[in-house]
């Protein structure tokens, strides 16, 4: 996978895009950001986590719905000072791409302007309503490897296991489990063994509960003392 280089969509008629390279819709079906809210911030106990200075990282920054749901759960808690969202993503959308698409979840367009505006600049490294955010683009693995970063929650958030094996690995789930601060804690659609396995390799006590929607199950877990 080439840094930089932008994702190929295909738009469905319900409006959901869909990535071309991995034939994998960004979103939910049913409602992404019900689905981001029940996955990527209740599996890892947010809003109530956020103090000052909590990081969130991500693989798969996508449309940045989990961005904006972020935002929206650390504004309903007061803003703690200091809260950063690191992403990593190797096919980064055109602008006019993430506008589509977040225009089919009014709460989250109605605070991406500043987001949509330093993306058109081309910029990475942004502040967004307080939040400090920075995307960092190209082959997760490899950027992973030299991110000095430690994150208090991670959203697993790559396309399907079985079509993007290169964001489950387990060299690439143990460097997750190696960035990650003590106490710190994954969550994840994906309900997979052989993901499943591979994070616990990687120092956290994992656990199967119940997923989204048609989902019926999704994986969490706390990285051990």
């Amino acid at each position: 996978m080439q840094k930089n280089q932008t994702a190929e969509i295909e738009w469905k008629d319900t409006g959901v895009p869909v990535a071309t390279q991995f034939d994998d819709p960004y979103f939910s079906l049913d409602n992404g950001l019900d689905e981001t809210r029940h996955v990527f911030l209740s599996g890892n106990d947010l809003p109530a986590r956020f103090v000052s200075g909590f990081h969130v990282a991500e693989l798969g920054f996508g449309t940045g719905l989990n961005m904006l749901a972020t935002l929206m759960a650390w504004q309903s808690v007061g803003a703690p000072d200091g809260v950063r969202f690191t992403s990593f993503e190797a096919f980064p959308m055109v602008p006019d791409d993430i506008a589509r698409a977040l225009s089919a979840f009014p709460e989250a367009r109605a605070l991406a302007d500043p987001f949509l505006a330093a993306w058109a600049d081309g910029l990475r490294v942004f502040d967004l309503h307080g939040l400090t955010v920075e995307v960092i683009e190209g082959d997760a693995r490899a950027q992973l490897a030299t991110w000095s970063g430690q994150a208090d929650a991670w959203y697993l958030d790559g396309f399907s296991p079985a079509k993007n094996p290169e964001l489950w690995g387990d060299d690439l789930l143990a460097q997750v489990g190696a960035r990650t601060a003590p106490g710190g804690t994954f969550a994840t659609y994906t309900a997979a063994g052989f993901v499943r396995r591979a994070l616990d390799a990687g120092g956290f006590d994992v656990e199967r509960v119940s997923g989204y929607g048609r989902k019926r199950h999704m994986s969490r877990g706390i990285l051990r003392a």
